[in-house]
């Protein structure tokens, strides 16, 4: 039998005795208003944990959502990169079968009828693969008429190219975020080039990674950018943390919660005082992302919207969910107000939301140097999500006008690799603030 119990383990029992509960030094920080903001940690904490999560969990677990069409293999454009991870945990299984689910016609959320004809043959298949050979010429020709109305400049991410045979469609329920074992000088190399080379930062980051020593030098929108991907950083440390490989033996693999290395990312003093500052960062994140899902409502509320999936029940109880959640959204109290972006001199302004778009192309970019499979679909899934958030946030004219706009040229669009993307990655953020609810009570627990 392995026992994985990391060196970290023994290096923080030394640390754990000091001055201050192990809860406290990791928490320290986390609680009252959050800075740029209206909004406190614990009316999130009491709206996510009892609200968003449960509708969204089940949300995300339906075929339209747990679904995502990713090219993996894209090479990386920075640097020379063998993708070759070696640790078993880093695999990703694409699907096999492209299930009707999927055949589906784009233009205006209307779905070949078609597809609903090999339900049966679908429901056996348990994972995706490419789905080229099944699109007929009709919906091929459809796919080509959405890509005209698709407005690149309005994205704040790149999109992988869903027409590419090196894109496929991979199964996110049977492909978890988790620990891989994927650490040390490539994974640090990634951190450090969106850190160093692509986020507005008034200082030189150094290992470990501290986001915003000093706010100082850094107008509003800066600072609101290096929070953002400070919050996603620490997002991803909370899943690592949370479904770790605990043990592992012939006849099963027990994953649970490290606190260990839940410490090593976020106790004050492990960290030179940055953990909890990356924790509340991780809050403001979140505040960003449901933002966006309040104001996109109108989007979805669409009659000619559909969560098709073949299954027409299904699919009814799916939408009538989806704006159960987003009028939840909507109803929060204290949601961020955006309209302080970029609300400066205009062609200030405009240049620097240009940067802003930019440089988090370039983020997203970068995933497709991660050389661990499994972390680099979690990634380019997350820095998508936000992308897709970020373009809905600075499109409000667009959804404004969208009722006075015909079905065959609306003024916003949102692709289904957006809307899938968009979601899980809410999902995955409303996730860390539930875990740390797990943490904090694992922490208290610990002997001082």
């Amino acid at each position: 039998m392995k026992s994985f119990i990391p060196l970290a383990l023994l290096l923080t029992s030394v640390h754990v005795t000091t001055a201050g509960s192990a809860a406290h030094r990791c928490f320290c920080q986390v609680t009252g208003t959050l800075d740029d903001c209206a909004c406190d940690v614990e009316t999130i904490d009491r709206f996510n944990n009892k609200e968003i999560f449960p509708k969204l969990q089940k949300l995300l677990s339906s075929d339209y959502f747990r679904f995502y069409k990713v090219n993996l293999n894209n090479p990386c454009p920075f640097w020379t990169d063998h993708s070759q991870c070696g640790l078993k945990y880093c695999a990703v299984k694409p699907c096999t079968l492209a299930p009707c689910v999927f055949r589906y016609r784009v233009k205006y959320q209307r779905y070949s009828e078609a597809a609903s004809q090999d339900i049966e043959e679908c429901e056996k298949a348990e994972k995706l693969g490419a789905v080229n050979g099944s699109l007929s010429d009709e919906t091929r020709q459809a796919l080509q008429e959405w890509k005209k109305h698709d407005d690149e400049s309005d994205r704040f991410c790149m999109l992988d190219d869903e027409d590419s045979p090196k894109s496929q469609y991979v199964d996110l329920l049977l492909n978890p975020e988790r620990f891989t074992g994927y650490k040390g000088p490539e994974a640090w190399r990634i951190w450090n080039s969106i850190y160093e080379e692509n986020c507005f930062k008034p200082y030189s980051v150094k290992r470990p990674l501290n986001p915003l020593a000093s706010n100082s030098g850094l107008c509003v929108e800066k600072r609101a950018f290096f929070r953002l991907i400070s919050g996603l950083h620490a997002s991803i440390n909370i899943h690592l943390s949370a479904r770790y490989l605990l043990d592992e033996n012939w006849f099963e693999m027990k994953w649970g919660h490290n606190v260990s290395e839940f410490q090593l990312r976020f106790d004050k003093e492990l960290t030179e005082g940055e953990g909890p500052k990356r924790l509340r960062n991780l809050y403001f994140l979140y505040l960003i992302e449901l933002r966006a899902l309040a104001k996109i409502l109108p989007y979805f509320e669409r009659p000619a919207f559909h969560l098709y999936t073949g299954q027409h029940t299904q699919d009814n109880e799916n939408k009538k969910l989806l704006l159960e959640l987003l009028h939840v959204a909507k109803s929060f109290p204290l949601h961020f107000d955006e309209t302080a972006l970029f609300a400066g001199n205009n062609k200030e302004a405009m240049k620097l939301k240009e940067d802003f778009k930019l440089t988090f192309k370039n983020i997203s970019r970068i995933m497709d140097c991660v050389e661990c499979f499994k972390c680099r679909l979690w990634g380019k899934l997350q820095t998508q999500g936000l992308g897709s958030a970020l373009k809905i946030l600075f499109s409000e004219r667009q959804i404004d006008a969208m009722p006075n706009t015909s079905n065959t040229n609306p003024s916003f669009q949102l692709s289904r690799q957006e809307i899938v993307s968009l979601f899980n990655a809410f999902g995955r953020i409303s996730t860390s603030v539930r875990e740390l609810e797990n943490f904090r009570s694992l922490l208290s627990n610990l002997k001082q």
